[in-house]
């Protein structure tokens, strides 16, 4: 007795300590949510996930069990043969043996099936709150919201409920085996006890009518089929694979009645004969609909198929947002003048130089401050300085600790003293120093502005980079590093309401356990008054929150009255929408959500943008106290709202065959377009959207959008142009304006071959990268003014053993102009007028010149050029290379004399 008593102690023990891991992480995780105000939401989801492991993990324990129990009851007298002998043992030694083992078994599956159903919580949520979307599938005609928010649940049941049957009934036939109920001979099952075969009978027949239920929610899928010419039912789907389908449930629903009609007949022929048929039909289902599609539908495809092409060309445009898109004409006039960019001037000043490849490049070398500190991402927002709109990029000053030194990646470092990043950049897109830098608005530790924007809290404790847990209000003398200042460093204690009180010690032992520290808990510098944060990655936090919405892969960061703040666009997303084609794993979108966090307290507001969308209604049913209405977010922070690239992108590439709406057109894909390559650097890379400032045609003042062009399939001359529009009130709103086909409008890639075809700037660029530099040709902007277009790329100089690009030259085209100059400014004034006046200077004459002299005069220009590089004088190099190019134009005249 003493014995079973310590056994039993130290199970105990072993479960408690098993679990105390995971009791710990739901403890804490809870504390996580109160302190976001979320504690809705979690407790919504846990008794969910907790209901759906007891409820279907119980019921499975007691269907699988009393299987197993009615097969020993019903077994005969246990005998077992050893060495020639039978043993014959009485039942309670029989149980006594192989009772322990089949519970076990039972628990096992029952736990595997419990922890199965569990992961369904998301999918019953939905069931529960389903919206109707107001549109029918046009077969079954059933709303959509069947296929979006009860198909995924019902097809899990349908899984579960298969798999519960078939390992019941392998469970129960291995209780029997054990039992002796079924002996194995040399040539099989060769003899089963009384009842076995009624048992097992009962069992297979209701596998059976589980799987005729399969075969109804099979119909249902083909609304997804990709057999046709276009997604979704085809032809070959309706007219054979349907009534297969329909065929086959009451193949099942007959072989179900067979077993069950079988108890009252000996061997298995009713049986075999009811599976034989369930093969030939499994055959049918994959033969008929083949050869319907080969022999009937082929021959005469385009009929056939046409009714089909339009459900999906219909439901796939509606699924992405694209029934909404206006389309425009315009004619890409040759007309543009002088007088047409100085009406246009709030577009000509926001043409964006900088790209923010190099420009993140240029930030890491010139404004880090210290190694710790990282320039993740580049993002283009627009801002309201001195009255006027102006184009900015921005990046913010974050701290990684995995930049520390190692000797310095001590625990008390990582955790309590390197805590949050500091700041931003920010700078105009066009403008640049004399030494080719960006002209910069905000920068340097603590900020210095030279515009109108405040700045009062530039800690940044929440961001993009750093998810490390962070410890804050802690005691001397371990401080918390705020900011370096020259040779010495300014300390601070957090302010915020951030993060989470470890007042206890019950609380300070959980999250030890959470992140498998003892130091947490022993640390001397961690008092009552301290707080826990983690989870500080904006992508982390909201996908804890809200791990059912998908989320953009560029948050950005916004000023907003003196604070700095994320925003994160949130997408609702399904792959069940019927005769939408898919792209990825989803084939509905919405940008419905725009999440913004507090970069010092780490706050999330989920606030709703799309109220139309059947998918955000259902969440918002789901979680009340989760989301928030967009009419209450600032109206400073609202007019910083971007179309995201992804969700453009995603549609670009959607809208490039479905902008053809004639089932014959799209059929032949007469029409198909393309998004446009560039090149950048020297690679030729798929072109991204790009945020500008511009002035649509038929509109009366600039606003911001993001717009990307349009190719033909296979040809480089441009077609059209996708705009999404980024201010209220027509924010959301697609526009795509087309070029007259009978007309060359040249593409972003003949741009780039018309660049590298003119000799004076192949020759400079060629000269640029022998002088022991890299060319780094941006990215390639197409900018609609009025009903023109002309091209603008800048080109950034960068040597070969530094990181510090340089903008030097602007590349401008128009009609069949091509033009490099220092300036965007001196490049259009080449194109559509004089130059700038400037004062006549006095020019001595010089004597003539021989050849042999030009050459030697080009080659010691050439000479100094690269020691001024080496030095890294870039002034200097500058001017050399200007002389060098006058001499070589000398040269060139005394060649054609």
């Amino acid at each position: 007795m003493k014995r079973t008593a310590i056994v039993i102690l130290f199970a105990a023990l072993f479960i408690i300590l098993s679990l105390f891991g995971t009791l710990a992480g739901i403890y804490t995780d809870f504390l996580w949510f109160l302190e976001l105000n979320f504690s809705a939401v979690f407790m919504k989801v846990l008794l969910t996930k907790v209901v759906l492991f007891l409820v279907p993990g119980i019921i499975f324990l007691i269907f699988i069990y009393l299987n197993i129990r009615l097969a020993a009851r019903l077994a005969p007298k246990y005998a077992m043969e050893t060495e020639n002998q039978i043993v014959i043992l009485n039942p309670p030694i029989a149980n006594k043996m192989f009772t322990p083992v089949l519970l076990g078994i039972s628990l096992f599956f029952s736990f595997i099936m419990a922890s199965a159903a569990k992961d369904f919580w998301q999918n019953i949520l939905r069931y529960l709150n389903a919206v109707s979307f107001g549109s029918v599938d046009p077969i079954f005609g059933r709303d959509i919201s069947f296929y979006v928010f009860r198909l995924p649940f019902l097809r899990q049941i349908y899984g579960w409920l298969l798999a519960a049957i078939a390992i019941t009934t392998l469970a129960t036939a291995l209780a029997y085996f054990l039992y002796r109920g079924i002996v194995l001979g040399q040539m099989g099952f060769h003899k089963f006890a009384p009842h076995v075969k009624a048992h097992l009978s009962v069992l297979f027949g209701l596998f059976f009518i589980v799987l005729s239920w399969g075969y109804v929610l099979r119909e249902y899928a083909l609304l997804y089929s990709a057999r046709g010419a276009a997604f979704g039912a085809s032809y070959a789907d309706v007219y054979a694979q349907l009534p297969i389908y329909r065929l086959m449930v009451f193949v099942a629903i007959a072989i179900a009645i067979i077993f069950i009609l079988n108890i009252r007949y000996k061997g298995w022929r009713l049986p075999i004969i009811g599976m034989t048929i369930l093969v030939l039909s499994t055959v049918l289902s994959g033969i008929y609909p083949a050869a319907v599609q080969q022999y009937v539908v082929s021959p005469n495809e385009l009929d056939k198929e046409s009714k089909y092409i339009s459900l999906n060309i219909k439901h796939t445009t509606e699924a992405y947002g694209l029934d909404k898109v206006v389309e425009k004409e315009m004619p890409a006039a040759d007309d543009l003048t002088l007088e047409d960019l100085e009406n246009n001037e709030d577009t000509v000043r926001n043409i964006r130089l900088w790209d923010w490849r190099p420009l993140k490049t240029t930030f890491g070398q010139i404004q880090e401050i210290r190694p710790y500190y990282v320039f993740n991402d580049v993002d283009v927002d627009r801002y309201k300085f001195n009255g006027s709109f102006e184009a900015v990029t921005l990046s913010a000053r974050e701290l990684s600790t995995d930049r520390l030194p190692q000797t310095a990646k001590t625990w008390v470092n990582e955790h309590l003293v390197f805590t949050h990043g500091y700041g931003l950049c920010l700078n105009p897109v066009n403008k640049v120093t004399s030494e080719g830098m960006p002209e910069l608005y905000v920068k340097d530790i603590p900020p210095k502005m030279n515009v109108d924007l405040d700045i009062d809290r530039p800690e940044i404790y929440y961001g993009e980079v750093n998810d490390t847990y962070i410890i804050v209000k802690i005691k001397p003398p371990t401080k918390e590093l705020d900011y370096p200042k020259g040779d010495k460093n300014e300390y601070t204690t957090y302010e915020g309401k951030g993060g989470i009180p470890i007042s206890s010690t019950l609380k300070k032992a959980a999250f030890s356990a959470r992140f498998g520290s003892l130091k947490l808990l022993l640390s001397d510098a961690v008092s009552s008054q301290s707080r826990i944060i983690f989870r500080r990655t904006i992508k982390s936090r909201v996908g804890a929150v809200a791990p059912f919405l998908s989320y953009d892969s560029d948050p950005y960061l916004v000023v907003s009255q003196g604070k700095l703040y994320w925003i994160l666009d949130a997408y609702t997303k399904t792959d069940m929408y019927p005769y939408s084609t898919p792209t990825g794993d989803f084939n509905y979108v919405r940008n419905s959500v725009k999440v913004v966090m507090d970069a010092y307290n780490g706050d999330l507001s989920f606030y709703i943008f799309d109220e139309s969308d059947p998918m955000v209604k259902c969440y918002q049913k789901i979680f009340p106290d989760l989301f928030k209405s967009a009419s209450s977010m600032s109206s400073d922070l609202r007019s910083h709202i971007r179309y995201p690239i992804d969700l453009m992108m995603t549609q670009a590439r959607m809208y490039a065959t479905f902008h053809m709406t004639d089932p014959q057109v799209f059929y032949n894909k007469e029409d198909q377009w393309a998004v446009p390559r560039e090149i950048y650097g020297e690679t030729d890379i798929e072109m991204e959207p790009y945020y500008i400032i511009v002035k649509l045609m038929g509109e009366e003042k600039e606003e911001f959008l993001l717009m990307l062009p349009f190719t033909p399939a296979r040809k480089d001359n441009m077609i059209a142009w996708m705009s999404a529009r980024c201010d209220e009130p027509n924010y959301g709103q697609i526009l795509v304006y087309k070029f007259p086909k009978d007309k060359l409008v040249f593409g972003p890639m003949q741009i780039e071959a018309r660049v590298n075809q003119d000799p004076d700037i192949s020759r400079e660029l060629t000269l640029w990268g022998q002088g022991g530099s890299k060319v780094i040709r941006g990215n390639l902007l197409v900018i609609p003014i009025e009903d023109s277009l002309f091209y603008v790329e800048p080109l950034y100089l960068q040597a070969e053993q530094g990181e510090l690009p340089e903008l030097k030259r602007v590349i401008f085209g128009y009609g069949n102009k091509i033009v490099m100059e220092d300036t965007l400014e001196d490049a259009m004034l080449k194109v559509f007028g004089e130059a700038k006046p400037t004062e006549p200077e006095e020019v001595e004459v010089e004597e003539e010149v021989s050849i042999e002299g030009l050459i030697k005069s080009a080659t010691e220009h050439f000479n100094k050029a690269q020691e001024y590089q080496r030095e890294g004088d870039w002034a200097g190099y500058g001017e050399e290379i200007e002389k060098l190019q006058e001499v070589l134009a000398d040269l060139e005249r005394e060649f054609k004399k």
